[in-house]
């Protein structure tokens, strides 16, 4: 049963589209990903678990399949010893979101996220970011995804890098990005978040947005700004804590039996 319409048709007609993911998330609280690394390791180890969560987030009203290849990338395996299964990974996380997303009439979509090595001042860890990206890019691609997703950039310099590998290598995919808005507003390379958007917008991502760090009640602010600089449709994933204008990211949160963050 495969998607009806593609993204581009339903946000051109003016739909909404509902994209529930936190693979992430949810797979660490349940024992399922080791904290600090953070690699999806579950879609190899225990992929039932993983296409079960596909359908819940279905069942949920989601109209996207998210392949979890977050924090999948070459260097985030090698942390853990298991670079050689990275291809695998990736393949089995795309083949997986697939095969729900057509049994269920949803679009699927691949998946970058921030590389954690990436620093604008290294040739050398930006010739691996883009390495990294185009290989991910190329099987999302062969894996038939309907788009791809780039997700959780603390900086544009990495986010524009995510959407120029998208562009060159995905075959004409459209490009979701999205960036991480940070508790001052802007970028870690100090472009303010609107802007950043903007630029994303301009360089040919099909939708731009915010994700992560915030609660619905916290990004909304920096939803306004990013509708009024941005021409297309946005896009807003925020993360399931109530952060607010005092505790504006789910970082600052204290521990209330310590008081660490």
């Amino acid at each position: 049963m495969p998607a009806g319409k593609s993204l581009q048709d339903r946000l051109s007609a003016g739909e909404k589209v509902f994209a529930a993911e936190g693979y992430m998330f949810e797979f660490n609280k349940r024992g399922y990903l080791k904290s600090g690394a953070m690699v999806p390791e579950v879609v190899i180890e225990h992929p039932e678990l993983v296409t079960k969560m596909h359908e819940e987030f279905v069942h949920a009203g989601s109209d996207v399949v998210l392949a979890f290849t977050y924090y999948g990338n070459r260097h985030k395996l090698q942390v853990i010893g298991r670079q050689d299964e990275v291809e695998q990974l990736n393949r089995k996380a795309l083949k997986m979101a697939r095969e729900v997303a057509d049994n269920t009439g949803t679009l699927m979509a691949g998946n970058l996220s921030n590389t954690t090595v990436f620093d604008p001042s290294d040739k050398d860890t930006v010739d691996t970011v883009n390495a990294m990206f185009k290989e991910q890019v190329i099987w999302a691609k062969d894996e038939k995804a309907d788009f791809i997703v780039g997700e959780t950039f603390y900086s544009l310099a990495e986010a524009m890098l995510s959407l120029e590998a998208i562009k060159a290598y995905g075959d004409g995919l459209p490009a979701v990005v999205n960036i991480a808005p940070t508790a001052k507003g802007h970028t870690v390379d100090d472009v303010p978040l609107e802007e950043a958007c903007r630029k994303l917008e301009e360089a040919g991502a099909a939708v731009v947005g915010l994700n992560c760090s915030r609660g619905p009640k916290a990004i909304v602010p920096l939803l306004k700004r990013v509708r009024q600089a941005c021409k297309g449709p946005i896009s807003a994933l925020p993360v399931p804590y109530r952060t607010n204008e005092e505790i504006i990211t789910y970082q600052m949160f204290k521990d209330p039996y310590t008081g660490l963050i």
